[in-house]
């Protein structure tokens, strides 16, 4: 895999309301990787997100693959990046395999009735990986939670994009569906896509994340290796815990245990 960044910020600020809600952040993400967005509630990893992504208007650099983020077009954009936002609701009473379908409108595929073989077979890919093609024919609004989230990752999957974004992918999920998408996603950087989670379970960031960016008011606070950037010192200045660490085979294991 290539080590050339894939996605750079350089000095990236937003202000919201007079107040800055990103400082100064500066990162260099490369292909192939997941990386855990994490930090208290109000840190900014959200914005964070949304500024990478183009959605969110910030001060600063982005360039995705050296290509300046503004340079790109509202389609190219579409195209670089798949975007699963927080709650990810469907209200309407689409079949799961038409949602799926949506992921592909960036390349052209307006009508989920008339995908085109190429369309079609990367629908097919996405719901294969994410296990949704058992209720493909069936409304999400009657799915579970956990599969409507599962159809969510899948329409994100079907852009079959270079960047991933998703914010906050397991939230409300019981631990059964929480380890489904963080499998999927952790599947997807190993088939060379740049992953970008925003969590607040730590253990799952210890568990599945090759990168964990930490940030704290706005402010990016430590990166590194998961043992690197949730250090004892890091829990304790940012999340106020203290934590239970251990490995279960190559696999590093941190369990918050006690306010401090």
């Amino acid at each position: 895999m290539s080590e050339t960044p894939l996605l750079t910020a350089t000095n990236l600020n937003v202000t919201l309301s007079g107040r800055r809600v990103l400082q100064d952040v500066s990162l260099s993400l490369t292909e192939a990787h997941l990386v855990a967005l994490v930090g208290p509630n109000g840190a900014g990893k959200t914005t964070l997100l949304r500024a990478l992504a183009g959605l969110q208007v910030s001060t600063g650099h982005i360039a995705v693959a050296g290509t300046p983020l503004a340079d790109l077009s509202l389609r190219e954009r579409a195209k670089r990046f798949g975007y699963l936002p927080q709650g990810h609701l469907v209200h309407w009473p689409l079949v799961a395999k038409d949602v799926v379908a949506l992921g592909r409108y960036p390349h052209g595929g307006t009508d989920p009735a008339r995908l085109a073989p190429a369309d079609e077979a990367a629908v097919q890919r996405a719901m294969q990986a994410t296990d949704t093609l058992g209720f493909a024919d069936r409304p999400v609004t009657e799915l579970s939670g956990g599969e409507r989230s599962r159809v969510a990752l899948a329409r994100v999957l079907a852009v079959e994009a270079p960047i991933v974004f998703a914010d906050e992918p397991t939230a409300s999920l019981d631990p059964r569906y929480q380890l489904d998408v963080m499998v999927n996603l952790r599947r997807t950087a190993n088939g060379g896509v740049l992953v970008i989670v925003v969590t607040h379970d730590l253990s799952l960031a210890a568990r599945f994340a090759d990168t964990v960016l930490v940030m704290s008011n706005g402010r990016l606070v430590a990166q590194g290796t998961p043992t690197e950037a949730l250090s004892d010192v890091t829990l304790a200045d940012v999340f106020r815990v203290s934590t239970l660490r251990t490995t279960h085979g190559d696999q590093a294991v941190i369990i918050p245990w006690a306010g401090v």
